[in-house]
């Protein structure tokens, strides 16, 4: 047994190191699964092909239609200028006496719409920078900004959204993507008040000290590093954000918002009204895998959501894409490395998942105090952060443990929306180590080190995520889901 835990604890400290250094995470993920596995004594290539491959194609199976569309819905909205519309919109409208706030609603708006973080850091960087400049905030505090507005409330808390991290419970607890949306609304305030107020404390505090601007950042945005720690995060390949060719003029606020109100509104549609009222018992045939409407609706719910904004940018902005094959390749391709990534550290956990040792790990998660909820959101956290992806560490923790916590909230009574809301916000907070991915591309394309914003970001986008987590799990024990 401890032999076997090593083997684990090996596995999961060679991927981590190896993956923080650049390697690809398509050859380190099956790797520390064959070291797990050996140190277990456990069937090296019968685990590799029957377990590794089976559970990567599975999770591509289910989720590379949202990872596919996400990306394309991201680079359809930047190369048609919609992302930049909105940011200037922002700009304009807030004024540069409120930079920072600027920074955060515009990122919020674009990723609650449906664009990928990826996109979005690409273009509020130069829009924050120049913000940040011209009133003469520190430019080490933009990353903490941008976080705020991408990475935390409109990824894991507000109900809806249509981030993969949102919908890789759904499958697991039969949920949707609106599960525990009152929950979820008080979540994001938290992440949004304690940020915004965090923010404001440290601009306060840089202009008492005479502190302004700062020297011209050193853009990095194009280390091969760099891309792999970014396709490992989330859901865009930074390799393709200049592929396709961007419109020469910008559409008109009212047009670059529309894609994203019909992302959101269709996505309720789809789950509220449209699917319920379809006959869908067809779904529990063989031919169809025994499977449910709560099994895939949700995810069918996101993937036609987006699929009616890509259309949508496309009919509004036709003469603004004169390269509109080239930008729907590029949009394509930018999801093939992520949900690769991704997929091979589900791979990785099914492994893992399987080692007789795993008992024990399974059996100390179980016993932590406070019951399953307070259970749930340690494995995810600890599993997010030792593989620096939200969605990763929270596909490795759901499949390993799902079921388990679903067999425990049936005979409790816990609502299994609570439970997807807990894991989603869970899955966004302790990732945001100095190896995430997103961290580290935001940090480079901000042109700042973590020496410099770090410890802002740690405290945006962890410790005020951590805060609203443990709300959610209070209120969640106390009143239920709602």
């Amino acid at each position: 047994m401890m032999l076997g835990l090593l083997g684990i604890l090996l596995g999961l400290s060679l991927l981590m190191v190896l993956a923080y250094r650049g390697w690809t995470i398509l050859l380190l993920a099956p790797l520390a699964a064959v070291i797990a596995a050996l140190f277990s004594g456990e069937p090296l290539l019968a685990h590799w092909t029957q377990t590794f491959m089976r559970a990567a194609a599975g999770f591509l199976a289910q989720f590379f239609p949202l990872f596919l569309l996400g990306a394309l819905f991201g680079k359809l909205m930047d190369d048609s200028g919609s992302v930049d519309a909105i940011a200037d919109w922002m700009t304009r409208s807030l004024g540069p006496t409120r930079a920072m706030l600027a920074v955060v609603l515009a990122g919020a708006l674009v990723t609650y719409g449906g664009v990928s973080l990826f996109v979005a850091f690409f273009v509020l960087a130069p829009m924050g920078l120049a913000l940040f400049r011209s009133s003469g905030i520190p430019r080490r505090l933009l990353p903490a900004a941008i976080a705020l507005g991408t990475s935390t409330f409109t990824m894991s808390a507000l109900p809806g959204t249509p981030a993969i991290q949102n919908a890789i419970p759904m499958p697991f607890f039969g949920t949707t993507p609106f599960a525990a949306p009152g929950l979820g609304l008080i979540a994001a305030g938290v992440m949004l008040s304690f940020g915004l107020w965090w923010l404001d404390l440290r601009e306060r505090a840089a202009r008492r000290a005479g502190e302004g601007f700062g020297a011209e950042p050193a853009l990095a945005a194009d280390d091969v590093t760099l891309r792999e720690l970014a396709t490992t995060a989330s859901e865009f390949d930074p390799a393709e954000i200049d592929h396709g060719k961007a419109a020469s003029d910008r559409p008109s606020i009212g047009l670059a918002v529309l894609p994203l109100a019909l992302v959101i509104a269709v996505n309720l549609l789809m789950t509220f009204v449209i699917l319920p009222s379809l006959d869908t018992a067809y779904l529990a045939e063989s031919r169809w895998g025994y499977s449910s409407l709560a099994a895939v609706g949700g995810v069918w719910s996101v993937a036609i959501a987006l699929l009616v904004g890509s259309v949508a940018l496309v009919l509004v902005n036709w003469r603004r894409l004169p390269a509109l094959r080239d930008s729907v390749d590029a949009g394509a391709n930018a999801s093939v490395l992520p949900v690769l990534s991704v997929a091979s550290l589900v791979g990785f956990g099914a492994v893992v998942a399987a080692m007789p040792a795993f008992e024990a790990v399974r059996a100390w998660v179980l016993g932590v105090g406070g019951g399953p909820l307070v259970s749930l959101a340690v494995a995810i956290n600890i599993l997010a952060a030792l593989t620096g992806s939200a969605s990763g560490g929270m596909t490795i923790g759901l499949q390993a443990l799902g079921p388990t916590f679903m067999e425990i909230a049936s005979a409790t009574g816990v609502n299994p929306d609570l439970l997807h809301r807990i894991a989603v916000i869970s899955s966004g907070s302790l990732d945001s180590l100095p190896h995430n991915g997103a961290v580290v591309t935001m940090l480079a394309v901000c042109g700042c080190n973590h020496r410099q914003s770090y410890f802002d970001v740690v405290m945006v986008a962890v410790v005020g995520v951590l805060l609203a987590l443990v709300a959610v799990i209070v209120l969640g024990s106390l009143l239920g889901s709602f």
